[in-house]
């Protein structure tokens, strides 16, 4: 059985491994005021960075339309059984909603699941990681379905933050804001609870940070997936990587950079680790 395995952008994996894996993107937008882009394909990761930590214009995000989910499923649908499309969290995003439109225009009588990950970043891209694998090992699309939205609740990210400022400017703070009354030096830790950003910690250090996610990890047992994505810090991404490594093997961490979209929200510093329970 061929099932093809689509996600939006927001799923920050390395591209060399989406085409490994045969996973199709759906690019998110960003917006420079009436500048719009599509992640990581009109802009770059390093463009973004630069352009943010000097904002003429702070940046706005926008889901994917249902016709760009539309044009990748017609696409798809021609030589596929079915498709599984696996989107970031519905109280972070629409998405989920433009993916389920499309659904339902499709031309072709192509079977397609949309799942909700309840995650962004490395915890989307963990989902969508099974998702391709099963599909690659020719399982049907009902049990990779099945798998995926099983795997959903025991799916966890941990995040290191420099600050709130991006997620209280670009409204997704949720829970989070109760941080905001601390001493402005703190470097909030912050995690998804049924898919909304909750705080879990704060700490005054980039150092005491990165020893309080390896802690996160260490309290969890039979990780299946591990990955660890950065904004604009890859040293420290390593140093985290190496220290998880008796937690889970070194070779099997994917590592990426979290981009531009999410990158509105998490801004510069941001640091994740992300992983999956047997």
């Amino acid at each position: 059985m061929v099932v093809k395995v689509v996600c939006d952008s927001g799923a920050d994996l390395p591209p060399q491994l989406m085409e490994e894996l045969g996973i199709t993107v759906v690019p998110l937008y960003i917006r420079f005021g009436e500048e719009v882009h599509r992640d990581r394909v009109t802009i770059s990761e390093d463009e973004f960075y630069k352009r943010l930590e000097h904002p003429k214009i702070h940046p706005i995000t926008s889901q994917p339309g249902p016709q760009d989910f539309l044009e990748v499923y017609n696409k798809l649908a021609a030589g596929a059984d079915g498709i599984i499309s696996v989107v970031i969290s519905t109280k972070l995003s629409g998405t989920y909603n433009s993916a389920m439109m499309a659904k339902d225009m499709v031309v072709k009588g192509c079977p397609i699941e949309v799942v909700d990950s309840l995650s962004v970043t490395g915890g989307l891209g963990i989902t969508t990681l099974l998702a391709a694998r099963m599909a690659k090992a020719g399982e049907s699309l009902e049990n990779i379905t099945r798998e995926v939205k099983a795997a959903v609740p025991r799916t966890h990210l941990f995040a290191l933050f420099d600050t709130l400022k991006y997620l209280l400017l670009g409204g997704r703070i949720g829970k989070a804001k109760a941080l905001l009354g601390s001493i402005l030096n703190i470097k909030p830790l912050l995690s998804l609870k049924e898919g909304e950003v909750v705080p879990v910690g704060q700490i005054r250090t980039r150092v005491k940070g990165i020893d309080k996610l390896v802690e996160f990890c260490q309290g969890y047992k039979n990780i299946q997936d591990l990955v660890v994505v950065h904004a604009t810090t890859p040293d420290e991404a390593v140093t985290l990587a190496d220290r998880l490594s008796p937690v889970f093997d070194r070779k099997r961490m994917v590592m990426s950079r979290l981009g531009p979209a999410l990158g509105v929200h998490m801004g510069p510093g941001a640091l994740i680790v992300s992983f999956r329970e047997e």
